[in-house]
């Protein structure tokens, strides 16, 4: 939606096709009839394999994994990383390419410290919604690119990617914050 007196509303889910998060993100958008789209390396390379075409991606003219991070920070207008409690170096190139574009970026720990002090309220479950849908409407991000940990790095972080994702898209339907 665009236009004068019409609402903000995230438009797109973007991601580089990777496992784990990255299709957790897709899948749920696609889910939803959510517009998905992105960047992979050329071949559609993930580390299973090529990315099934149900996935509308866009090939990069290079088989590196770094050009289709970098293309989707740079062709997004925000970049939400979903961890576990850790951060990836593969993460952390997208943390970086988003910086490098100036672009808005929010992490959320899916699984959070469990010490006390560390994380425990501010990425609660749905405080965490809370947060990503304030930052995604003080940015007015349509075009989202979420990213985060490959599939192998954790067999939970597919689901968790997913549920996580599933209740911040229902979130903003509610809200009407959701172009569909």
């Amino acid at each position: 939606m665009t236009g004068g007196s019409e609402p903000y509303c995230v438009e797109q889910i973007h991601s580089g096709g990777q496992t784990g998060v990255d299709r957790a993100a897709l899948d749920a958008a696609m889910l939803m009839g959510i517009t998905v789209g992105g960047w992979c390396p050329q071949g559609r390379r993930s580390e299973k394999g090529a990315i099934p075409l149900k996935y509308p991606l866009m090939e990069t003219p290079a088989r590196s994994y770094a050009v289709r991070t970098e293309w989707n920070a740079r062709d997004t207008d925000g970049t939400l990383i979903l961890v576990l409690s850790e951060i990836s170096s593969g993460t952390r190139l997208t943390i970086e390419a988003a910086k490098n574009y100036g672009k808005p970026l929010q992490i959320v720990h899916l699984e959070p410290d469990e010490r006390p002090g560390l994380l425990e309220d501010e990425n609660s479950g749905e405080e965490s919604i809370a947060l990503v849908v304030e930052w995604l409407q003080r940015h007015r991000i349509r075009r989202l690119n979420v990213a985060g940990p490959r599939g192998s790095s954790n067999v939970r972080v597919y689901s968790l990617a997913r549920d996580f994702m599933t209740r911040l898209l229902k979130q903003l339907r509610a809200l009407g914050l959701l172009a569909i």
